[in-house]
């Protein structure tokens, strides 16, 4: 009997250590804001266990994080959020308990949830926060002129969406270049590019380092009246082989291509280190009626989108390597949105070592930006909707400028040339014996007529 108790004392330490051990350990807090939003992200060793609590007066989000343990700083944690005023512990409710408070600026609406790990992380608690106050978005946005445009109609707006962000970092490069910081460096550029140019104007889903749901980014191209949606991406395999930028289209069907499945495994991928996806359903009696306005919305956007991927693809055939001198195929989200025509770019492959070291170069990043803009004012030259200042110019007296000659400037285009006197490219050509849309500097160029 007395060795029997001798076991078992000898065996109640390891049992207290296994449980030392089995318990949870906040390691770090990501705090991203974004404009109407803050999202918090705690990283833990295993699978958490939560309740929360709001509190006010003053407004505050109480976290319970049952059996776990933390040594971080919680004051040292960088926030940049208007949202939040600080982290700290507090007492918990039981033993073993690790509260966590969230002193808030303002009331706001909480939204928690767990994710399973995803390389590069593991176990996470997610916090998103939005303001109570915030007004709700509009369904659609009135397409208006901007104040540089003249009133003979409104500009052409293209949304520019930097894919990735915040705690979705996208593909990482074999140097730890990270996709989400090239995709947002050369949507700035181009974003500059258009808004430089008359009568088309630029919006960023993302400004910063901060994600944005996928299907949301849609939402906020069509709440700026956008007429095309741009979707700045880096390419990444299994292999450090494969090179070249890509322009995606939407496929109602699986991609057929190896990589093209790799894509969209990229994602669901993202899908899973953003957050959960939302899922829109409609109930309406007669919601098979508007399926087939669907249908034939998304039949133009779809041959829009092809159209001006081609345009894309030949100019960035100039400046850089392709992966395929085609359009590629792939159901992405990002490219669903039956109202507006979208294209994804992929601007080269990170996972490349010399496309990588290639993309990390500003004035790479430049030259791929240029060329997205000339594939896109090219089309909408061709193309332009009817309301827009692009599309009416040639139709009112224009000013004696309108005719005569121009010297070129340094960094000007015969697009932007074109675009300055009211004609068309063709016509520029034309007038001058061009063979290419190529201008040199000191150049003197007769302008016809709008």
């Amino acid at each position: 009997m007395k060795n029997i108790i001798l076991k078992l004392l000898a065996i109640v330490p390891l049992i207290c250590a296994w449980g030392v051990s089995a318990a949870n350990t906040l390691e770090g807090v990501r705090i991203w804001a974004a404009p109407e939003s803050t999202r918090l992200v705690f990283d833990l060793t295993s699978k958490p266990r939560f309740s929360q609590s709001t509190m006010t007066s003053p407004d505050r989000l109480v976290v319970d994080l049952s059996d776990t343990q933390s040594k971080l700083a919680l004051d040292k944690v960088s926030n940049n959020s208007k949202l939040v005023k600080r982290l700290r512990y507090s007492k918990g409710p039981a033993k073993g308990t690790l509260r966590v408070v969230i002193d808030l600026s303002r009331p706001v609406n909480a939204s928690l949830f767990a994710l399973p790990p995803t390389a590069p992380y593991g176990n996470r608690l997610v916090v998103d926060l939005e303001e109570k106050q915030a007004k709700a978005e509009p369904k659609a946005a009135s397409r208006k002129a901007s104040s540089n445009t003249p009133k003979s109609g409104r500009d052409v707006v293209i949304a520019i969406d930097a894919g990735h962000g915040g705690d979705d970092p996208g593909s990482i490069g074999p140097g730890g270049l990270y996709e989400k910081k090239i995709a947002l460096e050369i949507s700035k550029r181009l974003q500059a590019k258009i808004d430089a140019t008359p009568g088309m104007k630029a919006v960023m889903t993302r400004t910063g380092d901060y994600f944005v749901n996928l299907n949301r980014r849609s939402e906020l191209a069509r709440k700026q009246g956008a007429d095309l949606l741009l979707s700045i991406h880096a390419d990444a395999f299994t292999s450090p082989r494969p090179k070249g930028a890509s322009v995606w289209v939407l496929s109602m069907r699986r991609a057929n291509s190896e990589i093209g499945r790799w894509l969209e495994q990229k994602e669901k991928h993202s899908e899973l280190l953003g957050g959960a996806g939302e899922i829109i359903q409609n109930a309406d009696a007669e919601q098979y009626l508007a399926m087939t306005l669907l249908d034939m919305s998304m039949d133009s956007s779809m041959a829009i989108g092809q159209n001006v991927a081609r345009h894309i693809l030949r100019d960035m055939g100039r400046v850089t390597e392709l992966h395929k001198n085609e359009p590629e195929m792939a159901s992405l989200a990002v490219l669903k949105s039956p109202d507006i025509p979208s294209i994804l770019i992929e601007t080269g492959f990170i996972s490349n070592p010399a496309e990588e070291r290639l993309l990390k170069n500003g004035a790479h990043q430049e030259k791929l930006a240029k060329a997205i803009h000339s594939g896109v004012m090219r089309y909408f030259e061709a193309n332009p909707p009817a309301d827009t200042y692009l599309a009416n110019r040639g139709k009112s007296p224009r000013s004696s400028a309108s005719s005569g000659k121009h010297k070129v400037a340094r960094g000007e285009s015969l697009s932007r040339i074109a675009t300055q006197y009211g004609v068309s490219v063709h016509s520029l050509r034309q007038a001058n014996n061009l063979k290419s849309d190529t201008v040199q500097v000191g150049q003197h160029l007769v302008i016809p007529r709008g």
